[in-house]
C-alpha cells in the first residue's frame, strides 16, 4: 500500500500544520529573554514577574477548552486559521503595547493560540496521514515545537546583540528593536505567524471532518490526492464512511452524550491521565527551572545557561530520532524503554543531590544524568503523547476528547510550573526528583493496561478497540491489540 501514497503531498500537508508547533515553541520560549527587561521597565515585583511568565498558560488553558468544539463546528483548517490570527495579533500587540496590563492581555491572546494549535495541529495531521506514516507525520509537530524553542533563543540572542550595537534615535524601529528590544523579541513572532496563516490556504480540510459533516464528495476528492491509486482512495473513503455510520445513530454534529458511553468515557479518562501524569514526571520542571537547579548544585550562572542549551540540543536531536523510528518500533515500545530510562535517570539525579557533595562527585556527572533524562523523555512521552491523543479516539468525539485531554495537560503544565519551586524548597531537590520518578510508574501501567498499540493501524481500525473490547480494564490493552 505504501506505493499508493502520495508521500510528498502528505509531507507538505504535515509540514504546514506542524508550523503551529513551531509557533507554540517560539511563543513559550521567547519569554525567557524578556523577563529581566520587562520587570525593570514596568517595575515589577516577584509576584508580577511570575504573572507575566504564567499568564500565557492561562490563555493556553482557555484555548484548549474551546479548541475541540470550535474545530467540530468550523473545521480543522479554519480552527488553525484562528490560531494563526491569535499568534499574529499577540505578536503585534506585545510589540506595540503601552502598558503592562495590555502586555499581559496580548500574552494571554498568544497563549490561546498555543492552546488551539496544540490540539488541532496534531489532530489534523492524524486525520490526513496514512496509517504507515501517521506516527512520524504527527511527530513532526513535536519536532517543530523543539525547533521553535531553539528559534526563540537564537532570535533573542541576535536581537540583544543588535540592541547593544545600535544607537537609539527616537524612531518606532529604535524603540522596538533597540531601546526596548523585548518588544522586538516578542514581535518577531509575527513573521512565522503570518506565514502560517498564508500557507494554510494551500492545504485541504480534513477528509474525515468533511465526511462527518456529510460532505462525502469533497472528502473523497482529498483522499484521492493523498492516495495516488484510485482504488485505494475509494477503499479508504468507504472505510471511513462505514465507521461513521456505526457511530451516527442519527445524530447531527457533536453530541455530548457520546462521552457518557462507558467505553468512550473510559477512553477520555485514560487520555486525561496520560496528559496530566506526563507533566508530573519532571520534563517541564527541568526545561523551566534547569538553570536554577544547576545553580543550586554549585554552578555559576553562565555555566548553568550553557548546560541548559545542551539540554535543548539533546531534546531536539532525540525528537528527530524518535520521529524516524516511531512507526517501526511502535508507540508503546518507545514508552516502555523511554520511561524506564527516565526512572533510572531521575533516581540518579536524586542520588546526586543526596550524596554528590559528600562523595565529592563532579558536577559534570549531574549534567550527564540530566542529558540522559532528557534523551529518554524526548524519545518517549514527548514524542508519543500527541500521536496517541490524536489517534486513540473515534472520529465523532476525537476533537472534543482530545481537547479535554489537552486541557488536563495544560493544567498540569501550569501546576508543575507553580509547584516546582515549592517542591524543591519543601521536599529538597532530591525528594522532588524521587517524586517525579514515582509518577512514572502509574504512567507506565496505564499505557500497558489501557492503551492499545496503534502503530500501523488506520484510525477506523483503532476505533474497533473501543467498540469491541470488553468494559473495564481487566484485560490488558496488549491482549486486545491484535483484534484491531
Amino acid at each position: 500500500m505504501k506505493q499508493d501514497i502520495n508521500f510528498a503531498y502528505l509531507l507538505f500537508i504535515s509540514f504546514v500544520a506542524a508550523l503551529g508547533g513551531f509557533l507554540f515553541g517560539y511563543d513559550t520560549a521567547v519569554i525567557s529573554g524578556t523577563i529581566s527587561q520587562v520587570s525593570t521597565q514596568f517595575g515589577l515585583d516577584a509576584l508580577s514577574s511570575g504573572w507575566y511568565v504564567g499568564c500565557a498558560l492561562i490563555g493556553s488553558i482557555a484555548g484548549v477548552a474551546v479548541a475541540g468544539v470550535m474545530s467540530d463546528a468550523l473545521g480543522r483548517k479554519k480552527a488553525m486559521l484562528v490560531a494563526a490570527v491569535l499568534f499574529s495579533a499577540s505578536a503585534i500587540g506585545c510589540a506595540l503595547c503601552n502598558s503592562f496590563n495590555m502586555l499581559v492581555v496580548w500574552r494571554i491572546v498568544g497563549g490561546m493560540g498555543i492552546g488551539v494549535a496544540s490540539i488541532i495541529c496534531p489532530l489534523y495531521i492524524s486525520e490526513l496521514a496514512a496509517a504507515e506514516y501517521r506516527g512520524r507525520m504527527v511527530s513532526l509537530y513535536q519536532l517543530a515545537v523543539t525547533i521553535g524553542f531553539v528559534g526563540a533563543y537564537i532570535v533573542n540572542y541576535f536581537l540583544l546583540e543588535y540592541a547593544h550595537s545600535a544607537m537609539p534615535d527616537g524612531s518606532m524601529w529604535s524603540k522596538v528593536f533597540v531601546a526596548e528590544n523585548w518588544r522586538g523579541m516578542l514581535g518577531m513572532e509575527t513573521i512565522p505567524a503570518v506565514l502560517f496563516f498564508a500557507i494554510l490556504f494551500l492545504i485541504p480540510e480534513s477528509p474525515r471532518w468533511l465526511m462527518l459533516n456529510h460532505r462525502e464528495t469533497a472528502g473523497r476528492a482529498i483522499l484521492g490526492r493523498i492516495y495516488s491509486n484510485a482504488a485505494t482512495a475509494r477503499a479508504e473513503a468507504q472505510h471511513v464512511l462505514d465507521s461513521l455510520k456505526k457511530e451516527d445513530d442519527g445524530r447531527k454534529g457533536f453530541d455530548w452524550s457520546l462521552l457518557a458511553r462507558p467505553r468512550m468515557f473510559q477512553a477520555v479518562l485514560i487520555g486525561v491521565a496520560i496528559a496530566i501524569l506526563g507533566q508530573f514526571m519532571g520534563v517541564n520542571a527541568v526545561l523551566y527551572y534547569g538553570p536554577t537547579i544547576f545553580e543550586d548544585a554549585g554552578l555559576s550562572g553562565s555555566d548553568s545557561l550553557f548546560y541548559q542549551i545542551m539540554i535543548g540540543a539533546v531534546n531536539t536531536l532525540t525528537t528527530v530520532v524518535a520521529l524516524l523510528i516511531i512507526d517501526k518500533v511502535g508507540r508503546k515500545q518507545l514508552i516502555y524503554w523511554g520511561v524506564s530510562g527516565m526512572i533510572i535517570s531521575l533516581l540518579l539525579i536524586a542520588g546526586y543531590f543526596s550524596f554528590g557533595a559528600s562523595l565529592g562527585l563532579p558536577t559534570v556527572l549531574l549534567l550527564i544524568f540530566f542529558l540522559f533524562y532528557i534523551m529518554c523523555t524526548a524519545g518517549s512521552i514527548s514524542a508519543v503523547v500527541f500521536v496517541i491523543l490524536s489517534e486513540m479516539y473515534p472520529t465523532r468525539i476525537r476533537a472534543v476528547a482530545m481537547s479535554i485531554a489537552g486541557f488536563a495537560l495544560w493544567v498540569g503544565t501550569y501546576l508543575i510550573g507553580q509547584l516546582t519551586p515549592w517542591l524543591i524548597e519543601n521536599l529538597s531537590a532530591s525528594g522532588t526528583f524521587l517524586l517525579f520518578a514515582a509518577m512514572c510508574v502509574p504512567y507506565m501501567l496505564i499505557m500497558w493496561r489501557c492503551v492499545p498499540e496503534t502503530t500501523g493501524k488506520s484510525l477506523e481500525e483503532i476505533e474497533k478497540f473501543w467498540e469491541e473490547a470488553p468494559r473495564g480494564i481487566s484485560a490488558t490493552a496488549s491482549d486486545q491489540t491484535d483484534s484491531i
